[in-house]
């Protein structure tokens, strides 16, 4: 129960710094017409909201721990988080895919200098989520082992987290390339790159949480 109360707490420090990302990133994408920063500033917007999904089911689960309304435990209840957390993905993905596409055939000059710093700066805060999620900046002494956690409520958020890093990564890339190589449309590229990265998790998220909701044996 203590370890529950800790990813509670953790998540609560997660969920701040990421709208403190997303709004930074959504800010400077329309700043600066940058589609792959907008992509990841509004790819973070969605995790804002799952990851308050995975707070509440922690806090849900906790509360009616000893209910009798749940003959089975309250397991469940961070898994159907993460099957909600997957399909907010997947319509997220498919809507950054849009508009990066039609971004693609209708470019915009980008402000290369403040995109680059917008993105870094969303780096460093998705780093240090994860950071928090991993128990490097711990709350207490306890670190989680992501690789040995049953806890899939947990892994969501955290996979939610890491994605970020990576199309972080990309767009920094995309943006220094566009800057010194002026390939205007390389930042819509990335834009696709990342909402496909972003579909192909949520389905995997989504098959694998399907399959303990309705107790379909696992492979």
């Amino acid at each position: 129960m203590e370890e529950e109360k800790q990813k509670e707490n953790r998540m609560l420090i997660v969920i701040l710094f990421t709208i403190i990302a997303m709004a930074g990133e959504i800010a400077f994408g329309y700043i600066t017409k940058s589609m792959s920063l907008l992509a990841e500033g509004y790819h973070m917007s969605v995790h804002v909201l799952t990851l308050g999904i995975t707070y509440a089911a922690y806090v849900i689960a906790r509360k009616y721990s000893n209910s009798p309304l749940f003959t089975n435990g309250t397991h469940k209840i961070g898994v159907l988080a993460g099957y909600t957390s997957a399909l907010f993905l997947g319509i997220t993905a498919m809507g950054i895919m849009y508009e990066s596409a039609e971004r693609f055939f209708k470019p915009e000059n980008i402000q290369f200098n403040q995109a680059i710093y917008a993105a870094i700066f969303a780096l460093i805060i998705n780093y240090i989520c994860i950071s928090v999620m991993e128990g490097k900046l711990n709350l207490h002494h306890h670190s989680s082992n992501m690789n040995s956690s049953k806890d899939y409520n947990y892994k969501a958020a955290y996979y939610h987290i890491l994605s970020d890093v990576l199309i972080s990564i990309l767009t920094i890339i995309a943006l220094v390339l566009g800057k010194y190589f002026n390939c205007i449309h390389l930042d819509a590229l990335t834009g696709i790159l990342g909402a496909i990265l972003i579909l192909v998790w949520a389905v995997k998220l989504l098959k694998n949480t399907v399959r303990i909701l309705i107790d379909i044996k696992q492979e």
